[in-house]
């Protein structure tokens, strides 16, 4: 079955500015790959006609579907009609049936038609109209054989309504559509170019339908693996099969699958084993808690947290001895022990853990540069300790930090006889 291929082409000076943020072309390519259609390029391009009708002409070059949002309202900068109407050499001429939309809508909203908001209803002749019930730019349909153009409006509400209730169902009707199947396997703890070499026998030999990505960011490698094919049963007994060969290889790295966070998969963990769980925080600030409790039904094993940051609450709330801190300082594998010990102790929890450190950008030395973090993990009758030498920005630092933190519960749990 052949391949459909879409361009996205979002418009607006805004966009390139920065001021707004492009999230109408992520939801589109989420919606166009589960109707089977593979995204090949999405880009923004600013409000001139001749960008416009270049962006349209290459996009027509390559892609089956371009799908275009923004430069439909009513003012003079909105000149994506317009650019339209010129490349596919159809003049704008009033569409009696958008006139009736747009008219609808102010009487509802008790407002009355001005000659500029009546312009809406003028359309390129020859293309068909796509109602848009949440506004006044209808959405346009243009039809050249077998590709397709569609232009929509920039506004969010508007463009999700325009293609759920119509372009959707009308792509899936031009084409005979393949069928696209991710599986994601979620490793953390191993860069992925030490990952590749792991599996590269395995993936080299992958069929050719089937297709590796590794999608790497805070510590963590998603390994995306992606199938096109007739029928989504096969498929993903295929993926399976793949799957079950890969994972013996990389089991030590994998937390969990699909959209699964760390977290997600510590709370499981915890739940499975029927722990509970406290933190103490200087480095983190709280920001290790407040992973942990972003799960929802957390309070199943989530006690509380002190964040410790001065040196007076490790003494006078976690019990901290005075000593260890003059003798090692705050940031020290002793210290980290010594809270983890501590906030078990205070909450009457199973597992207490500790994070002490230096975020940056300043109080770093020679000795304990900035980004040098101790966890500890006071679980039983045991203490667990590492330590992480972290590269980044002060809240970088800060979050990946609490991920390491993450996984060292995890990796202490999965190793735990208990």
């Amino acid at each position: 079955m052949k391949e459909v291929f879409a361009d996205i082409i979002t418009i607006g000076d805004e966009i390139l500015y920065g001021q707004i943020l492009d999230t109408n072309s992520q939801w589109m390519s989420q919606r166009l790959d589960e109707i089977g259609i593979k995204v090949r390029r999405k880009f923004s391009i600013s409000d001139q006609s001749e960008v416009i009708k270049t962006a349209v002409d290459e996009s027509l070059s390559k892609a089956d579907v371009v799908l275009i949002t923004g430069g439909l309202g009513p003012t003079k900068d909105d000149l994506t009609k317009q650019a339209l109407s010129e490349y596919f050499q159809m003049p704008l001429e009033l569409n009696q049936s958008a006139l009736e939309d747009v008219e609808s809508i102010f009487i509802k909203s008790g407002r009355e038609l001005n000659d500029i908001n009546r312009q809406q209803a003028f359309l390129p002749n020859g293309c068909q109209k796509i109602t848009n019930e949440r506004g006044t730019a209808p959405g346009m349909w243009f039809q050249m054989g077998k590709k397709v153009v569609v232009a929509m409006p920039g506004v969010p509400m508007e463009m999700k309504a325009i293609m759920t209730k119509s372009v959707l169902p009308k792509i899936k009707k031009s084409y005979r559509l393949p069928v696209i199947v991710h599986k994601v396997i979620r490793t953390i703890g191993i860069g992925e170019s030490w990952l590749s070499e792991i599996i590269e026998k395995w993936e080299v030999n992958l069929p050719k339908h089937l297709a590796l990505a590794y999608l790497p960011g805070n510590w963590q490698v998603r390994l995306r693996l992606t199938g096109v094919g007739d029928t989504k049963e096969q498929l993903e007994h295929e993926m399976d099969q793949e799957m079950a060969k890969v994972l013996p290889l990389i089991q030590e790295y994998v937390f969990g699958f699909g959209e699964i966070e760390i977290e997600d998969a510590v709370g499981e963990l915890l739940k499975s084993k029927h722990l509970t769980l406290a933190t103490c925080e200087s480095c983190t600030g709280g920001f290790l808690a407040h992973r942990l409790t972003s799960v929802p039904g957390s309070s199943e094993y989530f006690i509380g947290s002190v964040v410790a940051y001065h040196n007076d609450i490790k003494t006078s709330l976690v019990d901290v001895n005075p000593k260890t801190l003059e003798a090692y300082g705050a940031v020290s594998e002793q210290t980290a022990t010594e809270m983890a010990e501590g906030i078990r102790k205070k909450f009457k929890v199973d597992i207490g853990i500790a994070t002490t450190g230096i975020a940056g950008p300043d109080g770093g030395s020679e000795e304990k540069p900035v980004g040098t973090v101790w966890v500890a993990i006071s679980y039983g009758k045991e203490v667990f300790t590492r330590k992480f030498q972290l590269p980044g920005t002060r809240l970088y630092n800060i979050e990946l930090a609490s991920v390491n933190a993450l996984n060292f519960i995890r990796q202490t749990l999965s190793n735990s006889k208990n």
